[in-house]
């Protein structure tokens, strides 16, 4: 009988705790899993948000949106690469400080010219929580940091690579900038004949797709494994020289519009859309040949005796003395003493702010008054001004940047695959 009342009273606790609990009307659905990522997972609520996001931006853009399948499936992409960065980062130790993270937050408001208060509003207003924003670019500046310690650390450009795309260039047809949209269908690293010949068709089909009118856009929504997949495949305006080299031949060739046949190269099949073109421009900057004395401060030459010596010099100069023999013989700058006070042609900007407004001021053969700046006392001559062609050093220039921003590119793309490939990943989004 004890044993009864007791099993009696536990049953009875037992529909007391069910009849407490909601009904099935209000359970709440449980958050599910959609994708595994090693230790970490993607959630139901994460994939929804950040659909919006894409669906809101596409849809500000005038954008088509691709099926609802096909847009699930490449910002899971996104978020699985997004989460395996983040980790990596961690395990390397890799952070961002609260003050640089104000920092740049305070750069972003001050971009769009509002005060900090002001931007708060105008997320607000966006229905966007500050402190989700706020953590949102700590992941993007975590995420960035990573990618130079990782990949644009290890980049070089030799001056042979240099040599040979500025080569090319001169041999190519004048164009130097190129707007385009850019379809991958991605290969695994070490891929199998079998997997090679499945990718390179399916890259085939979308051309014949796109040239009997599918939109290029659309497609590269739903079929690209690019980085540029959610933005229709618009890489923007780029120079010859930032493009992957195997590019730069097909693009030089082809007409605004036109869609090259697939380009294979180690991450996969490749189809590009030349949106459009622009031509090279001439690069003509103001120069001018100036020559200075320097007079240094210090123990024994004070501000004022630094001022009148010059005075002195100068009347001396005025007076029909040579600006180079006293230069020799007085100037405290001995890298251009022995040049008779000459830096060389200038450029704005290559010399102190203070320099510069003095050396404006002045007609070609005239000799300031004495002035200060961080480096000491001077007088200074225009000796001659010029319009300079300064194409070839500003293409040069551009040049080895272009080609580091390409090898970026595309060193940052194999090193997210080696991540993903290295990595456990399970799509359960059909299960949820």
């Amino acid at each position: 009988m004890k044993i009864c009342r007791l099993v009696g009273s536990f049953l009875l606790l037992i529909v007391l705790l069910i009849s407490a609990l909601p009904t099935v009307a209000e359970v709440e659905p449980i958050d599910r899993i959609v994708a595994i990522v090693d230790e970490d997972v993607v959630v139901r609520s994460e994939l929804d948000a950040e659909l919006r996001r894409v669906v809101a931006a596409l849809r500000q853009r005038g954008a088509p949106l691709p099926p609802q399948q096909s847009l699930e499936r490449q910002v899971l992409e996104r978020l699985i690469l997004h989460k395996l960065q983040l980790a990596k980062a961690a395990k390397l130790g890799i952070s961002i400080s609260e003050d640089v993270l104000a920092q740049t937050i305070g750069d972003i408001a001050r971009e769009n010219k509002l005060t900090l208060s002001e931007f708060r509003r105008v997320l607000q207003e966006e229905g966007i929580s500050f402190t989700a924003y706020r953590e949102n670019i700590r992941e993007e500046l975590i995420i960035r940091q990573l990618l130079e310690r990782e990949v644009l650390k290890q980049i070089r450009v030799t001056d042979q690579e240099l040599q040979a795309v500025t080569a090319r260039k001169s041999n190519l047809t004048g164009r130097t900038d190129y707007h385009l949209q850019h379809i991958l269908i991605a290969t695994p690293e070490g891929a199998s004949s079998d997997q090679l010949e499945k990718a390179r068709n399916r890259a085939q089909q979308l051309v014949t797709e796109i040239r009997q009118g599918r939109d290029f856009a659309s497609a590269a929504l739903a079929e690209s494994d690019g980085q540029q997949a959610l933005e229709g495949g618009d890489l923007g305006w780029r120079s010859g020289s930032q493009l992957p080299t195997i590019f730069v031949d097909q693009v030089d060739k082809m007409q605004k519009g036109e869609v090259s046949d697939p380009i294979q190269s180690a991450s996969g099949y490749h189809l590009i859309k030349l949106v459009d073109f622009k031509g090279g421009e001439r690069h003509i900057i103001d120069q001018t040949l100036v020559r200075h004395i320097l007079i240094n401060t210090n123990e024994v030459t004070s501000n004022e005796d630094a001022r009148t010596r010059l005075e002195q010099l100068r009347q001396r100069i005025t007076g029909g003395e040579a600006f180079d023999a006293l230069a020799r013989s007085h100037s405290d700058d001995k890298g251009s003493a022995i040049k008779g006070g000459e830096l060389g042609w200038v450029t704005q900007g290559d010399l102190v702010p203070r320099f510069e407004n003095e050396m404006a001021q002045l007609a070609i053969g005239q000799v300031s008054q004495p002035f200060q700046t961080d480096f000491g006392w001077h007088i200074i001559q225009v000796m001659d001004r010029r319009k300079h062609d300064n194409t070839e050093d500003v293409m040069k220039a551009e040049i080895r940047s272009a080609i580091r921003k390409r090898k970026f590119a595309e060193e940052s793309e194999l090193y997210l695959r080696r991540l993903k490939d290295e990595a456990y990943i399970v799509s359960l989004l059909n299960d949820a």
